[in-house]
């Protein structure tokens, strides 16, 4: 492994993973209401699905990139759609533990699976991550600089969302249920807002 393209891809998933988006809205009210682990698992979902586009990216899987930029219209409007799902679901289980709607197994799957699908309906980020890779100097081919970058990737995403959701996870036990509503309305209504302006940069293309 190439540790100085593995250090140069931690910081590239920290930067990837930092901005807060719909993935981070969710990570947050999903550590806030079910714990640190289900938190954990749904950044860890986002990260995979960041790490599978830094590999095509960095092993220069052109087939599979252009398939995927092809599909994007489609990708962005499931995205934009699942986006509606989610804010919905979340305002009505508003104050309601998600642990006591769902087994442990499935509450765990489900936390990854849903950010790991979200994540992938984005495959505009393979142009990003060539062109990040590109800037630091990847070069062509060369296998252990791409295993090295998309390794680093992908752990620097995972310890930024392992950091967010045991900062998040001290606030739990200070909130009553009045907090638990407020948090869950209020992270509704965010992923609501990233579902229309999603929705919308579709609608513009199509015209």
């Amino acid at each position: 492994m190439d540790a100085s393209f593995y250090f140069k891809g931690f910081l590239l998933g920290l930067a990837i993973a930092a901005p807060v988006g719909p993935i981070g809205v969710l990570c947050i009210r999903r550590t806030i209401a079910s714990g640190r682990l289900v938190g954990l698992l749904s950044g860890i979902g986002a990260a995979t699905a960041d790490a599978c586009f830094g590999s095509i990216a960095a092993f220069g899987l052109t087939v599979i990139a252009h398939f995927l930029l092809d599909q994007r219209i489609w990708l962005q409007t499931f995205g934009g759609l699942f986006l509606v799902f989610l804010a919905a679901r979340t305002w009505r289980s508003a104050g309601a533990a998600d642990a006591a709607k769902l087994g442990k197994s499935n509450r765990l799957f489900g936390a990854y699976g849903s950010t790991f699908v979200l994540t992938l309906t984005n495959p505009m980020t393979i142009l990003s991550f060539i062109s990040m890779f590109a800037g630091i100097g990847l070069t062509s081919g060369d296998p252990w600089q791409a295993f090295s970058i998309v390794l680093g990737v992908f752990s620097g995403s995972a310890f930024w969302w392992l950091l967010l959701s045991v900062c998040i996870g001290s606030f739990q036990e200070k909130m009553d249920r009045k907090a638990f509503i407020w948090v869950d309305h209020l992270s509704a209504v965010v992923i609501f807002g990233f579902a229309i302006v999603s929705l919308y940069h579709v609608f513009n293309k199509l015209l």
